[in-house]
């Protein structure tokens, strides 16, 4: 009979110990945080300073690879000049970093409690390009549609896109240890661009960054910051997903990379994406970057190597990966050969502001102290005392909920004095451009549906510089009855150096369409 016991207790402490080679380390973050000044300064700096350099190894091959990850014989190259290159070359790169830096200044001239009126306006009138979410809210908010209906589906297309994640940075590396306070900065500052998984993306980053001050365990960081976003939204579903498959294939980032895209790369929301394989859907790009942490194992390079590898937006993608990583080990930490192409710029402003790294992780130390005292925790002369907070769900939204895309109609065509064209569904997106010789040129347009008159629109000529402020798609709209509609637009201010084209058309119906 002892035998017997003996035997039933060996065979449960061996099935016990095999589920714990599956289980994340879950490595209880206490309810304080002591570090000294030095080390919280240096975790901030290591934060931009890899999001940097993540962003410039990354850069050469963003949306190269769309549906396809970048095999490991393609080489990604790196040098010590590389930075110092891209500032020369092409700063727009660097809207990771710009952006943010937007946000950084309004703290730092309006303080904490700063409204998120004043972020859009700085925002709008920064001057420097946008693409996709950002570009419709600076419309938006240009023609006086205000946050948060400038990021709501319901006025921007692309409210699902990546934009507001990979801008996010700022939230995190100013709330170190509180992760809900970042999350109410998020809702402020994210709803300006972003709505439902788009907002979802840059909440996970921020609250990544922020449990990145008080865990070194990147399993742990990921998983506590997963608890800021609803367990019922796709974002939540995909993050966990991605956890869960780490833990199956726990050497094989690759066969991860499979499962998600069988399972998670449907886009619905942005028109460049639907019918086609560039994906700049947050939660896909969310997916990457916490492949890149968890396989990555706070090894530099293997981190932002497999972020970037997994293609679509690569250099978006290493940039937050590599600044999480950057914050959990601090910028001492980070090997030389990456630190070595900082020291010829780090003291330049990134382009479009008057800010340089080094004064960003200055700013961001003296925002992250003050945040620190606000949340009832205490600075001292040379140590601060975080008061850690518990992660909590955000409330939950859903863009494009109930509209499924069935069709791509190509319009195709010149739009005269007036010009129809018909559709079934309940919602579309029509994207083109207005051309003129006058780059200061306005088309006013009606769009008529069913008789009835929609909007009048105002339409920015679309510059060769990214630097206006066009209107991203030309006309959409959603929550139609499912039937045949006409869709009329009438030109009030035509002029013959000027054209009006009407591209393409993304059709939504309130069914999904299955032709297998």
């Amino acid at each position: 009979m002892k035998n017997i016991t003996f035997i039933v207790y060996i065979f449960v402490v061996v099935v016990l110990c095999a589920g714990c080679g599956s289980a994340p380390s879950q490595t209880a973050v206490p309810s304080e945080v002591t570090m000294t000044k030095e080390v919280l300064a240096d975790k901030i700096k290591g934060g931009w300073a890899a999001k940097t350099i993540g962003c410039t190894y990354g850069g050469p091959v963003e949306f190269l690879h769309n549906g396809t990850m970048i095999q490991d014989y393609t080489p990604i190259k790196w040098s010590e000049d590389r930075v110092k290159f891209y500032f020369d070359t092409f700063p727009g790169l660097y809207d990771d970093l710009y952006v943010d830096i937007i946000f950084v200044n309004v703290f730092e001239r309006l303080g904490l409690d700063a409204p998120a009126d004043s972020f859009a306006i700085s925002f709008a009138n920064a001057g420097f390009p946008l693409w996709h979410a950002n570009q419709v809210a600076k419309y938006n908010i240009k023609q006086g549609i205000m946050p948060p209906m400038s990021g709501h589906w319901l006025n921007n297309p692309h409210a699902d896109d990546i934009d507001y994640q990979i801008e996010a940075d700022f939230a995190g590396l100013m709330t170190p240890g509180m992760p809900n306070t970042a999350s109410e900065i998020s809702d402020r500052v994210g709803h300006i661009f972003t709505y439902g998984d788009g907002w979802y993306g840059g909440v996970y980053v921020g609250a990544l960054y922020s449990m990145a001050f008080v865990s070194d365990d990147v399993e742990v960081v990921v998983s506590e910051a997963l608890k800021t976003i609803p367990a019922q939204s796709d974002f939540y579903r995909c993050m966990k997903d991605v956890i869960g498959w780490y833990r199956q294939y726990p050497d094989d980032w690759k066969q991860t990379w499979f499962e998600c895209q069988k399972k998670w790369t449907s886009e619905v929301g942005c028109p460049d994406g639907v019918f086609a394989p560039f994906d700049i859907d947050a939660k896909i790009n969310s997916a990457y970057v916490i492949m890149g942490l968890l396989y990555g194992r706070k090894d530099f390079f293997t981190t932002i190597d497999i972020a970037a590898r997994c293609g679509q937006d690569s250099d978006c993608n290493a940039a937050t990966a590599a600044g999480i990583l950057g914050t959990i080990t601090g910028y001492a930490n980070i090997p030389e050969i990456w630190k070595e192409s900082l020291y010829e710029i780090e003291d330049i402003p990134f382009a479009y502001t008057d800010v340089s790294l080094n004064k960003l992780s200055e700013l961001g130390l003296k925002h992250a102290l003050q945040v620190i005292e606000k949340e009832g925790g205490k600075v001292e002369e040379s140590q601060v005392t975080i008061k850690t907070q518990k992660p909590v769900a955000v409330k939950y939204e859903k863009a494009f909920e109930g509209h499924y895309p069935v069709d791509k109609m190509a319009v195709n065509t010149v739009l005269q004095d007036k010009t129809e064209w018909m559709f079934d569904g309940i919602g579309f997106v029509l994207k083109g451009y207005v051309k003129c010789a006058d780059e200061d040129y306005v088309a006013q347009v009606e769009m008529h549906i069913d008789g009835n008159l929609i909007e009048t629109a105002n339409l920015p000529v679309a510059k060769a510089s990214s630097i206006d402020d066009r209107r991203v798609d030309l006309f959409h709209r959603y929550q139609l009855q499912n039937t045949t509609h006409k869709v009329g637009f009438k030109w009030l201010n035509p002029r013959k150096d000027a054209q009006v084209y009407l591209g393409e058309a993304v059709i939504y119906s309130d069914k999904q369409n299955f032709n297998h």
